[in-house]
């Protein structure tokens, strides 16, 4: 009796499985939503104005999107039989994948680029029995180096919300920012407790009140009204054209292993050990499962992200019911439309500042993992 009820009580007691109070629960989950709330928005206009979708189909498909994220969330997070890695992970669309998704439907109509994600979806869900074989293979110091890639990326993806896409910044903006980051360092450090665990959302919530206050930034909701939901194929009916999918089939199985360096991380940050072989694929098939019902609502591939494994290092919140509580946020955010577009008109400076520290951590923690890298092997010195 004992050997079959003792690891089910070591699971529980982990601080990935620790039940957080609801008083506690909602900011903290508030904040991983403020956190990553303008990817999603800003995703969407992009797709909206480069296919001059009307406002009543913008609307539908930030309903769709944002839906889309709290329930990746909540299924990587929860976690239902072997899809879902149970770890505290968001989910938003990809970046990559959404300006591939954009140069299909620009060169070979929208309902092409909609059977492509399909496409891309399957064939991630095809490989991964025998990705499952090789991944536990993978040396730390090839973990180490993605995790750091990872968060050079994304600190360069924080840049542009403060700089513009154009790296044409002002001044107003890069002080706005950094006045941003001072507040959330400024609360890690000098606060204890709760307080310092929602840092984050202090720095976030200072940094908006000084744009309103003293005109460094605006806060301006996003034009719409009313409420919409999710259309099903939006775009008609997908064609699937291999030859045109190709860019986003190559981009899927690249993600493997992107995946792969965010969940060795996640499981390091939490406190459990890694097992590549076992958890990576649950979050591909989350991954791959969410991305095939956003191609029947009109979007690209969704991917895992790596912002709130940020925010669980630097907050020491580890309790994968944070992230399932922020997907609920989602889901109320998402059928609630003014909701979101009201948190879409956050200073980008504001955002960009926050992420900047959140991508910042994942980079430190890239190094401090190729640091436990054995380098003395064959090779390792000439």
């Amino acid at each position: 009796m004992t050997s079959i009820h003792t690891p089910a009580a070591t699971r529980s007691a982990e601080p990935v499985d620790a039940r957080v109070p609801l008083r506690r629960l909602v900011p903290l989950a508030a904040q991983h939503v403020l956190v990553l709330i303008a990817a999603p928005v800003s995703t969407v206009f992009l797709v909206a104005g480069t296919l001059r979708m009307p406002p009543g189909a913008t609307a539908s498909l930030l309903s769709t999107v944002l839906l889309l994220c709290g329930a990746g969330a909540l299924l990587q997070s929860l976690g239902v039989w072997r899809i879902g890695g149970r770890l505290p992970f968001v989910m938003l669309p990809g970046g990559a994948a959404t300006a591939l998704f954009l140069q299909i439907a620009q060169d070979h109509g929208a309902a092409t680029a909609t059977g492509s994600v399909l496409l891309a979806a399957a064939l991630l869900l095809a490989v991964l029995p025998l990705y499952t074989r090789v991944v536990r293979l993978f040396p730390p110091l090839v973990m180490g180096v993605t995790v750091l890639l990872i968060g050079i990326a994304m600190i360069r993806v924080a840049a542009r919300l403060v700089t513009g896409p154009d790296g044409r910044c002002e001044p107003r903006a890069v002080l706005l920012a950094a006045l941003t980051v001072a507040a959330t360092v400024a609360a890690y450090v000098l606060l204890r407790g709760v307080w310092r665990q929602t840092s984050v959302l202090i720095g976030m919530a200072a940094g908006t009140v000084v744009a309103m206050t003293t005109g460094l930034g605006a806060f301006a909701p996003a034009a719409g009204a009313g409420f919409a939901l999710p259309a099903l194929l939006p775009f008609g009916p997908p064609r699937f054209d291999l030859v045109a999918a190709l860019p986003l089939l190559v981009f899927s199985l690249t993600t493997l292993a992107e995946i792969t360096g965010q969940t060795v991380l996640n499981s390091e940050t939490v406190g459990r050990t890694p097992a590549p072989e076992r958890d990576v694929p649950r979050v591909a098939r989350a991954d791959a499962l969410v991305s095939l019902a956003g191609g029947l609502f009109g979007t690209s591939l969704m991917v895992t992200s790596a912002e709130n494994i940020g925010i669980g290092r630097l907050t020491g919140v580890r309790s994968r019911f944070v992230t399932a509580g922020a997907g609920v946020l989602l889901v109320v955010v998402g059928l609630a439309t003014p909701v979101s577009r009201a948190l879409a008109g956050m200073p980008e400076a504001v955002v960009g500042g926050s992420a900047l520290v959140v991508y910042a951590v994942i980079a430190v923690m890239g190094v401090e993992m190729l640091g436990r890298a054995d380098l003395s092997g064959p090779g390792a010195a000439t």
